[in-house]
């Protein structure tokens, strides 16, 4: 099983990749990164990113099955799969992580719009999410 520096150097093998990290969506910190960052800096990535994952899981009408503050009760899926948030020339996919504890964690990966393939790095990114080992 493969843990964070694995993951996100599987992730960046995919077509398009052009940077990918493993952000805690409660803390805005990266615990990992790879590759290029937009915006030239992860931690601002992740900070950013996390807002918008923290505010997606956090929403009542969009994730059913978390806790009032966010969380995610142990053995429980994260409320929300994956987030797609395209521009005019990437695509930035987050993938939330079901991890043993409290589940406030998701893959970003930052890819090409022209050369990336979208459906690819949605199946792919879940295969490593499911097999990602924390800690």
């Amino acid at each position: 099983m493969p843990g964070i520096d694995e993951s996100l150097l599987e992730a960046m093998r995919l077509p398009g990749a052009r940077g990918a990290s493993l952000v805690d969506w409660i803390s805005g910190l990266a615990l990992g990164a790879v590759g290029e960052a937009p915006g030239g800096d992860w931690e601002a990535t992740a900070a950013e990113t996390a807002e918008l994952g923290r505010h997606v899981a956090e929403s009542g009408s969009l994730a059913a099955g978390g806790t009032a503050d966010g969380t995610v009760e142990p053995g429980k899926e994260p409320p929300v799969e994956d987030l797609i948030a395209t521009t005019g020339d990437a695509y930035h996919l987050l993938r939330f992580v079901s991890t043993p504890f409290d589940s406030t964690v998701f893959l970003h990966l930052w890819l090409d719009r022209n050369d990336g393939n979208l459906a690819l790095a949605r199946i792919r990114l879940a295969e490593m999410a499911d097999r990602l080992v924390l800690g």
